[in-house]
């Protein structure tokens, strides 16, 4: 055949050959070889297998040394089909082939789906029937082989390996029992033991891990425990022996060195007390231990346990004995910290050189996935037992279907789990060697590659299995290591029972103070056959203890209840609460903890998704906010209600977000002051694009005051404002278009739901003098009229909204007024004198000066009168001084030396605690309170929003009262200092 066209070598290429110039030469010689030419009819086929060169010279062997048994092959193109598949794929059971060439036969039929256990047991211990030694071993070996090369054959050539992958494992299994069932038959005749006795001893062997389960790999251990028991005429004792001489025998003729090699190693380790423990026990002494010694990790690998080979019976007393310790398992303590140390030790264990090529148990390997869903099992199978699958993706299915895992995570485990498996067969095919690691060479890369069926070269299996890795080690450890695990674990079984007659008790014990009312609410979040009510059955226990360390767990309940009813079914949420890393802890907290929260989760219940992230928790940037604003305005053109409905939600959104941030501790004080500011500053430029209509002659502006004016808001603070216009083209009529834009602006701000305050108080004359003022008329009076306390409450002017021109001309006249270049004494006493007049007129009769936030002794009004003083005093000379933040100035001022770092501090810290108290008074209830509460409850609740520990009342109370004498008496002795 030496006129062979000089294209087959391209021809070899495309089939997938690599060592091109060898594949032409075995083909020439056996087109010349006579018998032999039938190969190359079939050359096509070579593109099926995983390594055609391999496949090749396997023919080859087989052509040289058996030619009479491969010639029917070929004849017949399915069958050489099978036959070059396996070569390809197996070196294995090539050298298989070659030792037993009658069982090329086996490959003759297309096999149909994996035959089931009896089938594969009938004919296995059949093959063994009457034989003993060596004979009987090897019958065994062969015929076991037979099945495991048409099992390979089927799994090669199935249309998607993936699909295919389960019942592969499941025929491994059932092969190995039928194994294990046939090498007993024959331990049984040889064991010496008198036949009756031998009858008698009921002996059964119990399948852990893999087998177990019935996902099995081509070459894995095969995990056992042995179990026995005596029947008529004989002891326990004499039964345990004999059992323990049949189980050492049965392992003989699977493992031990024979005429055929052996076929994997019968692993009898996880037996209790491991290696050291006695191979065979009775149920009794098999109870005995598993009730009173057994630890945390031989629970685990019972989760798998299953009868395969023996004594049905005893077998599933095995089971009765130790199925419900599984379970129970979980209530262990540190049952689910002790089950993630013994994955991160598996981890760690690796040698450094094999980490990055394990399948199996590196980072993103398979174990990781087992580890998942055994600890997810344990966890919540100790109280529904549809969980309680031997197998991972019969147990992942289950997870899913009762909520304890999210059907996507699911199936992208179920997915990942199937790829690293196929990849694991493999690699344990291609020799029959019990591996998991991927090779480092190219070539037998690319081998494993094609065998896959799932990439057609190494740079794209490798590509898939890195992707994979990542998948699954990134979705690992936000499950396996979620806080929900052992908060379920580590509650007692009657807690799970929440309807039972004592649930009342139960609840009001923890904390609730109307338990038949959170019996009500509890009802309607479970009830039902929803996925959303099995989610909640689950999850509520752990909730409501949760709850329960709130200051308010029936409010928290209640507004739980009202969240999950907005959110119904919605995917997120349910997830959030079950797989997020602290979201549902995070959320039950501020629920329980905040009625001004939970008033806004009813208008903004998707806001709870922002607790997963803290970057989602963490105020947006002022220019977001004003693009969004812009945005708003521009989609609702012509509409200007629904555009300001929809910035008044912006606004109610974006303050939800900026509480949940400074609940969690995302965001201080002074940050939540600049995030409060910055939502008022867009809402308000929103507002004023709708009012102040472009073209209506004049300019306005916004000019921010107060606590507004230095960034420093609190929830329930009051936008202190003034407004100001300039005539651009409406002569007589612009006062009266500046006073429609006032009037327009504070119906567009209405918010029954969230009000925004806008107070002009501050301006020329208070409340006295016109709302509205154009630029001119500003600038006459402060240069005629102005008094010192207008001076003052300039002093945290700065511009808000509006046109930016007027508004730094207007910041122009303003610097004239509050940094004046002579401050005497005169106006020094002036402005003690307000002090004192605004001590003994605002503050409440009813008030206890030591405890009101804002007008008392030592708090706000104190620090910011002493710090404004030393600003108009000093801030002419003192650039540093000219701010509107008041502990921007107070620092400022103690880096000029103007007062001692000790002051400054007592002042900062009285000033800090009273905003903190002051904004955790709204959080707590709603409503804007200035006095710090006597009442022990509501001192608690706001303590805790502080981050005190609970029952705190007089610990916070103590805390305040000695910040805010020390602040007073800095301020009696610099404020009031001649």
């Amino acid at each position: 055949m030496n006129s062979r066209p000089a294209s087959t070598l391209t021809l070899l290429a495309r089939l997938g050959f690599d060592d091109l110039g060898a594949a032409k030469s075995t083909i020439d010689a056996l087109d010349a070889t006579p018998g032999a030419g039938g190969i190359t009819e079939h050359l096509d086929l070579f593109s099926l297998a995983a390594d055609p060169d391999r496949a090749l010279r396997g023919l080859q062997s087989l052509l040289d040394r058996h030619a009479d048994a491969l010639a029917p092959a070929l004849e017949d193109p399915s069958w050489m089909r099978r036959i070059i598949r396996v070569l390809g794929a197996s070196e294995g059971l090539g050298q298989f082939l070659l030792r037993r060439p009658d069982e090329l036969a086996a490959l003759r039929e297309q096999l149909g789906e994996p035959r089931d256990t009896e089938v594969y047991r009938r004919d296995i211990v059949e093959a063994v029937a009457g034989l003993t030694g060596e004979d009987a071993r090897l019958a065994l070996r062969v015929r076991y082989r037979r099945h495991l090369l048409q099992l390979a054959a089927w799994d090669l050539d199935h249309d998607d390996p993936l699909t295919a992958m389960p019942a592969v494992g499941c025929a491994l299994a059932d092969l190995a029992g039928a194994s294990l069932d046939a090498g007993l038959d024959i331990a049984r005749r040889e064991c010496g033991f008198p036949d009756a006795q031998v009858a008698a001893t009921r002996l059964a062997i119990i399948g852990m891990g893999k087998c177990g389960a019935r996902e099995l790999n081509y070459l894995s251990d095969v995990d056992v425990i042995y179990a026995v028991e005596a029947g008529d005429g004989i002891e326990t004792g004499r039964a345990v022996e004999i059992g323990t001489r049949l189980a050492s025998m049965t392992a003989r003729s699977i493992q031990e060195p024979g005429i055929e090699p052996p076929l994997w190693e019968v692993d009898a380790n996880l037996r209790p007390e491991g290696k050291d423990g006695a191979l065979v026990r009775s149920l009794d002494s098999h109870r005995a231990y598993y009730e009173r010694w057994a630890k945390n990790w031989e629970f685990q690998a019972l989760l798998k346990a299953r009868p395969i080979a023996g004594d049905p019976e005893v077998g599933e007393g095995f089971l009765a004995i130790t199925q419900p310790l599984v379970w129970e398992s979980s209530q262990r303590d540190g049952f689910v910290e002790q089950v993630q140390g013994m994955r991160e030790r598996v981890t760690a264990h690796i040698p450094a050189d094999e980490v990055d090529v394990q399948v199996k148990l590196g980072p993103g390997g398979l174990r990781d996935i087992e580890f998942t869903v055994q600890l997810l099992q344990l966890v919540h199978g100790n109280h529904d037992d549809r969980v309680r699958q031997r197998d991972s993706l019969g147990a992942l299915a289950a997870l899913a279907e009762c909520g304890y895992i999210g059907r996507a995570e699911a199936a992208e485990f179920s997915g990942d789990y199937r790829l690293l498996r196929v990849i694991e067969h493999r690699l344990q095919l291609d020799r029959l060697s019990r591996t998991h690691l991927m090779p480092r060479d190219a070539d037998r890369q690319r081998v494993i590659a094609r065998a896959t069926g799932l990439a057609s070269s190494a740079e794209e299996l490798l590509s898939q299995w890195q992707r994979t890795k990542l998948a699954v080690r990134s979705l690992h450890e936000k499950l396996f290591y979620r806080p929900l695990l052992s908060a379920v674990a580590k509650l007692p079984d009657e807690q799970l029972a929440l309807t039972s007659d004592q649930a009342e008790a139960r609840l009001a014990a923890i904390g609730f103070v109307d338990p038949e009312r959170a019996l009500q609410h509890i009802a309607a979040l479970t009830g039902g056959v929803s996925r959303r009510a099995a989610i909640q059955r689950t999850l509520l226990p752990v909730i409501l203890q949760w709850l329960a360390d709130g200051a308010d767990p029936d409010h928290g309940l209640l507004s739980f209840r009202r969240l999950s009813d907005a959110l119904g079914e919605t995917y997120w949420f349910l997830r959030m609460l079950r797989d997020s890393s602290g979201a549902a802890q995070r959320l039950s907290t501020v629920l329980a903890a905040s009625h001004f929260v939970g008033a806004l989760f009813e208008r903004i219940p998707e806001g709870a998704a922002w607790l997963e992230d803290d970057d989602e928790l963490r105020p947006r940037p002022l220019a977001a906010l004003l693009d969004e604003v812009r945005a708003t305005v521009a989609r609702h053109t012509g509409d200007d209600d629904a555009a300001a409905k929809a910035l008044r939600v912006a606004r109610r959104r974006e303050t939800l977000r900026v509480a949940l941030a400074a609940m969690v501790d995302v965001i201080d004080v002074q940050q939540l002051g600049v995030a409060l500011s910055d939502v008022t500053t867009a809402y308000l430029t929103g507002a004023l694009a709708l009012a102040h209509t472009y073209g209506d002659g004049v300019e306005f502006a916004i000019i921010a005051m107060g606590r507004y004016g230095g960034a420093e808001l609190g929830f329930g603070s009051d936008a202190d404002v003034i407004y100001v216009f300039r005539d651009a083209g409406a002569g007589d009529r612009a006062a009266t278009v500046a006073q429609r834009i006032v009037t327009r602006l504070g119906q567009l701000t209405e918010d029954l739901r969230l009000p925004c305050e806008l107070d002009a108080g501050l301006r020329p004359e208070g409340r006295n003098g016109p709302i509205v003022r154009s630029l001119d008329s500003y600038r006459a009076y402060y240069e005629r009229w102005s008094l010192t306390w207008e001076a003052q409450a300039l002093l945290r002017a700065r511009p808000a909204a509006g046109d930016g021109a007027l508004s730094a001309d207007f910041m122009d006249v303003a610097d004239a007024v509050r940094y004046p270049s002579t401050f005497g004494e005169a106006e020094a006493r002036e402005v003690r004198r307000i002090k004192a007049r605004v001590e003994s007129e605002r503050l409440p009769q009813a008030a206890d000066p030591a405890r009101h936030l804002k007008l008392g002794r030592g708090s706000l009004s104190d620090v910011e009168w002493f710090v404004q003083l030393l600003q108009l005093r000093h801030a002419h000379e003192e650039p540093a001084l000219r701010t509107p933040s008041t502990l921007g100035a107070l620092a400022a001022a103690a880096d000029a030396g103007l007062l001692p770092s000790r002051d400054a501090e007592r002042l900062r810290a009285a000033w800090l605690i009273a905003s903190r108290v002051r904004s955790a008074a709204m959080l707590w209830t709603g409503r804007t309170a200035d006095v710090l509460p006597a009442d022990r409850r509501q001192l608690d609740a706001i303590a805790r929003l502080l981050a005190y520990p609970p029952k705190s009342a007089a610990l916070l109370e103590e805390d305040y009262l000695r910040t805010t004498r020390l602040a007073r008496q800095v301020f009696e002795k610099g404020f009031y200092a001649t």
